[in-house]
């Protein structure tokens, strides 16, 4: 089989389960990367198996049993063996199977690069949902600082409110954090602060601003109380959920990705 038809075989004979998830059936593959009998086959399948167990990767998670029933000429069926391989797997396999084989060394470059773009594909879905948040978290904080000059908080005790909200959140003060995360100069701490608590402080300055118009509060210290209670309560929920704020690294400042992003056409969040 010449390698272009190859390769849109298997992309062909991918399937799709109720989940939205890709896989191959081992059954379809096996004939594709060259092998004539399933026994010989099962030894790949066998050494990938053990590749997955080294790259401490759970067997299965990307190997499904998949058994099924088969007609045989006398009208009977038999079972035979079968698998539901994710894209990994199909990688591991490729990587275990007979290297004189020229279906196995293409597939060996296939399944590796098709890995890459999904490693690409989930890295630019994650960097866009962070500038995301940190764009509306902008909006938030605008909001939240008109609300309070309009109810006798001046600049500098918008500064002290906001400070009093990291120093619950993170359990440490923003100049800390920023010393901590390695943040220079006046670049904002959330700049290089994770997607979730980049949404964090997004919650809470927005319950803030709820609730202060709610509640009808005026001057620094009722204002002020409310923000730390309503940052105490989204620590609360990031720590029950195991996630300590404080505690995670710092992320590529996101004035670097918006230039990134900039750069390419169509691309904005």
């Amino acid at each position: 089989m010449q390698i272009k038809q190859l390769a849109q075989t298997l992309e062909d004979i991918k399937r799709v389960n109720a989940e939205g998830q890709e896989y191959w059936s081992a059954r379809d593959l096996y004939p594709l990367l060259g092998y004539f009998e399933w026994r010989k086959f099962e030894g790949a399948i066998d050494r990938a198996k053990e590749s997955c167990v080294s790259s401490e990767n759970q067997v299965e998670d990307h190997f499904v049993g998949a058994d099924k029933m088969v007609g045989l000429g006398s009208g009977s069926e038999r079972k035979i063996e079968d698998f539901n391989l994710t894209r990994f797997a199909c990688y591991l396999i490729a990587q275990n199977g007979d290297p004189r084989k020229p279906e196995i060394a293409f597939a060996q470059v296939y399944f590796a690069m098709a890995a890459r773009k999904q490693e690409l594909l989930e890295k630019t879905v994650a960097e866009f949902e962070r500038l995301v948040a940190r764009r509306q978290l902008r909006d938030t904080e605008k909001e939240f600082a008109k609300t309070l000059c309009q109810r006798d908080v001046d600049g500098k005790g918008i500064a002290e409110i906001r400070g009093a909200g990291d120093q619950v959140l993170f359990n440490s003060s923003t100049k800390k954090m920023k010393e901590k995360l390695g943040v220079e100069g006046k670049t904002p701490l959330a700049d290089v602060l994770p997607t979730v608590t980049i949404k964090a402080k997004d919650l809470a300055a927005e319950m803030t601003t709820v609730n202060t118009k709610k509640k009808d509060l005026y001057g620094k210290e009722p204002i002020k109380g409310e923000h730390i209670r309503n940052n105490r309560g989204v620590r609360k929920a990031l720590v029950d959920a195991d996630i300590v704020p404080e505690e995670l690294p710092a992320e590529e400042d996101v004035k670097k990705l918006e230039k990134r992003y900039a750069k390419r056409k169509g691309i904005s969040p």
